[in-house]
């Protein structure tokens, strides 16, 4: 069988995959819902967080370390119908689209701000330049691939050391690779790099090369037994490795005022840029899902894989409703469009907010309202070989 991607077209599927994806986008709305319609302060300050606050942020971490590790994994069974040359090239022009989608067409489903005042490259980005440099890769040979991305992944931490305390310090190209930062290029116009580059390239190699297990002639119980084993293993090197704090995160864990309290230390890692702690935490499970979810029947499997099937669509579709809802509850609360540039994001003031259950019931509504729309356009995508189609 052959599994259509994150942002890879495909016709034949591999449910596993698709539930797993389907389950992170699914997550990933409550994090965006949270940044549109929450008034708090930040979930990863131990100072003022609340345990449900935290883990309402905590969970949506698995999400980009997913989408990247997958689309590694749908470009190698992708290639399994191209030629290398093909594969490549696909590759290559994929990842230019999808760096135009983030700055061209997210950047204002994200601000509301036709004149484009603040720019920001986010995971699209890094999912586009990840491919354009895949697109390089696959002319190695398998291993090479793997130890390549296994060394990016795992050796990135070294560069914190070369890190600036201020974010306006570190130079561009600093930025581009390793530091989250934000740039002033004009007057009132600024961009930053929300997603710094390193280490996402090397997170969708060693996705590509678990495509490998996915062969026609790999066998299911050894493939589910190989994903089982691995994200144990993965997910105890974690806990092993932070449990020590010498190396895989720029911040330590501290013993706190209580044991929940510490547990949120624990887990609370750096994710601009994700930090080897942060991918095995995320990544490890992640595999024990797939492991799992093989064999998963029911409905809510069923309802839960249209989302995994249409990411890309879902991913723009769902953004730009929580934005338009938020505006309408902006004019609705009595302000004018005068008022609507209130900062980075337009109709969203700093002070508008509610409570941790109206997001969740916003977050539901969204969610459930858009299966509609996302089943009939997998079933548009399933049934017809339009060309553009492979690029929503």
């Amino acid at each position: 069988m052959e599994t259509g991607s994150l942002l890879l077209p495909g016709k034949i599927r591999i449910n596993s995959i698709d539930i797993l994806r389907g389950l992170v986008m699914i997550i990933m709305a409550l994090d965006h819902t949270r940044d549109f319609f929450h008034l708090s302060s930040d979930p990863n300050n131990l100072q003022t967080t609340t345990p449900v606050l935290f883990f309402t942020r905590w969970i949506t971490d698995y999400c980009a370390p997913v989408f990247v590790f997958l689309s590694g994994t749908s470009a190698f069974l992708s290639g399994r119908r191209k030629t290398k040359k093909e594969l490549s090239s696909f590759l290559f022009k994929r990842g230019v689209w999808l760096i135009f989608v983030e700055v061209a067409i997210f950047n204002l489903f994200l601000t509301f701000d036709p004149t484009y005042s603040f720019i920001a490259v986010q995971v699209l980005w890094v999912i586009g330049f990840s491919m354009i440099i895949l697109s390089a890769m696959i002319y190695l040979p398998f291993w090479g691939i793997f130890i390549i991305g296994l060394a990016i992944v795992c050796g990135h931490n070294f560069l914190d050391v070369f890190d600036v305390a201020r974010p306006a310090s570190p130079t561009v190209w600093w930025g581009f690779l390793h530091q989250q930062s934000f740039f002033p290029y004009s007057h009132n116009r600024m961009f930053a790099f929300l997603y710094p580059l390193i280490p996402w390239p090397g997170v969708m190699m060693l996705g590509y090369c678990m495509g490998i297990m996915y062969g026609k002639n790999y066998d299911a119980a050894k493939r589910r037994k190989v994903l089982l084993v691995s994200g144990v293993i993965v997910t105890l090197f974690f806990i092993g490795l932070r449990f020590t704090n010498i190396y895989g995160d720029p911040s330590n864990w501290q013993v706190q005022k209580n044991g929940i309290y510490t547990v949120l230390s624990f887990l609370n890692l750096t994710k601009y840029p994700p930090s080897l702690l942060y991918l095995t935490m995320t990544l490890g499970p992640a595999l024990i899902v797939l492991s799992f979810t093989e064999s998963v029947g029911g409905k809510w499997s069923k309802i839960v894989a249209v989302y995994g099937r249409v990411p890309f669509f879902y991913f723009l579709v769902h953004f730009f409703l929580l934005h338009f809802i938020c505006m309408i509850i902006f004019f609705i609360n009595g302000h004018s469009l005068a008022q609507a540039n209130t900062g980075l994001l337009h109709f969203r003031p700093d002070d508008f907010g509610y409570s941790l259950g109206i997001v969740y019931l916003i977050w539901i509504t969204v969610v459930v309202s858009l299966y509609p729309i996302c089943k009939r356009y997998d079933l548009l995508k399933s049934s017809h070989k339009y060309w553009w189609l492979s690029y929503l």
